[in-house]
């Protein structure tokens, strides 16, 4: 089975600097972090609030999804993966 992401919520950790977000492999969930700063420099822009990194995770969502389920797809033994600019395309 290949991961989905059926839930659209999304939440900013405001310790780590960072968006979670979750997938799906069947029954299994799967948590997925990106960082602030990964998000800014994949908008050429600054981001230095919760309201702003939601933002900018939305106005990103098709990329990030799609490069979630490339990182998942090498490596399913994982329940977490931190995605980075290299990532994202």
């Amino acid at each position: 089975m290949s991961i989905s992401f059926p839930n659209r919520s999304r939440s900013y950790d405001d310790s780590e600097r960072r968006v979670r977000f979750m997938g799906y492999d069947g029954m299994f969930e799967v948590k997925f972090f990106i960082g602030i700063d990964t998000l800014a420099k994949a908008l050429a822009a600054k981001l230095s609030s919760e309201k702003e990194a939601l933002s900018a995770f939305d106005d990103l969502r098709k990329k990030i999804l799609e490069a979630a389920e490339r990182v998942y797809g090498k490596s399913k033994r994982n329940n977490m993966f931190i995605l980075t600019a290299a990532d994202i395309h």
